[in-house]
């Protein structure tokens, strides 16, 4: 048999459609329920959905009082605050179409995004790095939280095909790319519901990221929303440290965060007791069995592993009605249709190839933004290629078999190797340089740069020229002199003996 999963696909969005107005679609119901508590050591401030959905429409009716019109893309340079996801709501809710940036960013990383989107408009906090864009309005913090009191909006209904956001994602080519993302795409993640998180109405949804990072955009505040639970975000001053009181104070249900945070939380706490938690959700790099294992034996829940990717968010995952199998990520989603390819197409099962996802997937990207001919090249017939590499077995399991390019994870965010080395190249003295991703400890993973020049380079420098052009999340943690970098028999860059160098050298 082939690696074929499908078990048939999920009922299309309904039209006319808005990606806000599902989200929101239990507020006047439960408008005196929490919908979003921000925590910190000693209060919350909340917001009942109420009070959210009149901040959301109202926001949407002053960003076209700015004369944005729908259709038009607004870029947020916004921070680790409740402004965020009302921002990026209100702008969906009137049609306009919003671009999530990370806080990280650098200026010059910016401006190449606003030199892509020509966007009509950029949501700004002025403590956010941005260019100067004398053609282009930027919207203060303090502007778009006036707008909240302004007479509602009515939603912008259209066809679910339209687009709705854009994210960007680092590529393999080193540039990073403008994914664009249809409204129905949040219609496409009520396959996670089920197949992830086990979600209810009655659930408290604690995320322990930031506001403006996607991963908890979408599982700590959109999913929780368009099911009418509650989610819970620390305030950006709490301490990783302080979580576990956070969990058990606040009585979170389930708790959403990247494998290394688990992990941190391991280690700082012998001994974990929270008595309302039923499980907990992990993304954005791969988690460890000791991981997993250890957070099973310290607190009594499972967790649940997800796959997935920018383009399609996530779509192969373990969840409470399906436990992963030990060293798997679980399986495809119910209502997906998830292959194992080679170059001729589905392989056999037990035999490994890359993760593909077919095309009609609701949860799949339009596309790159302006790049046809990119996106066409993902494709492969109507299978949309992962560039990851997995083995599913005779109960659509699949294992993870690694990258099929030399994309790193940092802290969860993909990052291109190829895209520090381009901002690396420009240091006086540095002559040749290769990046990857080395494991300095179990299960703890770093950026290290190697490189070749006629002397040790000033490290103080090189960290200091870094900042100025990488967000920090992409800045390397280590660098190394090398006389020459190693390549393979075609001449390329070797990154697997660049990992061995620095193994070697421990």
């Amino acid at each position: 048999m082939l690696s074929i999963f499908d078990k048939g696909a999920c009922a299309p969005a309904p039209t006319p459609f808005n990606m806000a107005a599902h989200v929101l679609a239990h507020a006047d119901a439960l408008a005196d329920k929490p919908a979003l508590a921000v925590m910190s050591m000693t209060d919350a401030q909340v917001w009942t959905y109420g009070d959210l959905k009149a901040a959301v429409l109202g926001t949407g009716a002053g960003l076209l009082q700015q004369g944005l019109t729908p259709g038009d893309i607004v870029l947020m340079r916004l921070g680790n605050t409740v402004d965020f996801p009302i921002a990026y709501l209100g702008a969906i809710s009137v049609g306009l179409v919003p671009v999530p940036t990370s806080s990280q960013l650098t200026a010059p990383e910016v401006a190449k995004m606003v030199a892509e989107l020509s966007p009509a408009a950029i949501l700004r906090d002025p403590a956010i790095a941005a260019p100067d864009t004398p053609d282009i309005p930027q919207l203060s913090v303090d502007k778009l939280e006036a707008m909240r009191d302004l007479p509602p909006a009515p939603f912008h209904m259209g066809d679910p095909e339209r687009l709705g956001y854009i994210i960007y994602t680092s590529g393999t080519s080193g540039q990073p790319r403008a994914v664009c993302h249809a409204h129905r795409a949040i219609w496409a993640r009520q396959m996670m519901h089920e197949g992830w998180y086990g979600l209810r109405q009655s659930d408290r949804l604690m995320h322990a990221g930031a506001f403006n990072w996607t991963f908890t955009l979408g599982t700590g505040l959109m999913d929780p929303w368009s099911v009418g639970a509650t989610a819970l975000i620390p305030n950006k001053g709490v301490d990783l440290h302080d979580l576990p009181k956070l969990l058990k104070t606040h009585k979170a249900t389930i708790f959403a965060a990247a494998p290394g945070i688990y992990r941190k939380m391991l280690s700082d706490h012998p001994d974990i007791h929270l008595p309302d938690l039923r499980h907990g959700l992990t993304a954005g790099e791969k988690l460890s069995e000791t991981i997993r294992e250890e957070w099973l034996s310290d607190t009594g829940t499972a967790l649940y592993e997800a796959y997935g990717m920018s383009e399609c968010s996530t779509f192969i995952s373990a969840s409470p009605s399906s436990p992963a199998h030990p060293n798997t990520l679980g399986t495809p989603q119910n209502g997906r249709r998830i292959a194992i390819v080679d170059e001729n197409g589905p392989v056999p099962l037990g035999t490994e190839g890359t993760i593909a996802v077919d095309r009609r997937d609701p949860g799949l990207m339009l596309g790159y933004f302006n790049a046809h001919q990119e996106t066409e090249a993902r494709f492969q017939d109507n299978w949309f290629l992962t560039g990851d590499r997995g083995v599913m077995d005779d109960d659509a399991y699949i294992t993870y078999a690694g990258r099929a390019d030399d994309m790193m994870n940092a802290g969860g965010f993909r990052v291109s190797p190829l895209e520090v080395e381009a901002a690396l190249h420009r240091f006086p003295g540095l002559g040749t340089v290769g990046v990857t991703d080395i494991e300095i400890k179990e299960d703890t993973w770093i950026i290290a740069a190697f490189y070749t020049a006629t002397t040790d380079l000033d490290e103080a420098a090189l960290k200091s020229f870094a900042e100025s052009n990488l967000a920090r999340y992409k800045q390397p943690r280590l660098y190394k002199r090398l006389e020459a970098l190693p390549t393979n028999p075609n001449g390329k860059l070797s990154r697997r003996a660049l990992r061995k160098t620095f193994e070697a050298d421990r």
